[in-house]
């Protein structure tokens, strides 16, 4: 019997997160030009204003992703990626899920994201609309770009 996935706050210390960190960063260096790469690497995700989640399904590592708080109202989801054996499963859903939860929690009352134009992200595209997440122009730092979909959800 598989075990259910669970989400754990951290794991950057762990080999693991850092080689599925290392593959986000790959996969986006495959669609995008350096200059529209927005992902976070690891000293970015560090920070304080940035919640790492990593995901299991019993020893093994099967997603990740992060919120970086952007005001005391505002959150951005990063970093997220779902190892490439488990993509179809629902792991990046409930990341999600788990993101517009604790936004909530946290009294936000918008949550923002940046992903990619090319078709190699249209499944993301898909994914946060599909959870009300529409689109709009640049926030925080972010400038246009024609790599970059800005994405939004009011959370109310």
């Amino acid at each position: 019997m598989t075990a259910l996935p669970e989400i754990r706050e951290g794991g950057l210390d762990l080999a693991e997160v850092h080689a599925l960190l290392q593959t986000h960063l790959d996969t986006m260096a495959l669609h995008s030009p350096a200059e529209s790469r927005h992902a976070l690497d690891l000293s970015g995700l560090q920070v304080a204003e940035v919640t790492f989640w990593s995901v299991w399904e019993g020893d093994a590592l099967i997603g990740c992703g992060a919120l970086k708080e952007l005001s005391s109202e505002h959150g951005e989801i990063k970093s997220m990626h779902t190892a490439a054996a488990h993509r179809g499963k629902g792991v990046a859903g409930k990341i999600v899920e788990h993101a517009i939860a604790t936004a909530k929690a946290r009294g936000y009352t918008r949550l923002s994201l940046e992903t990619g134009s090319p078709d190699g992200f249209a499944a993301a595209r898909t994914l946060y609309a599909r959870y009300g997440f529409t689109e709009c122009g640049p926030f925080g730092d972010y400038r246009e770009d024609p790599y970059s979909v800005f994405m939004t959800l009011e959370l109310g």
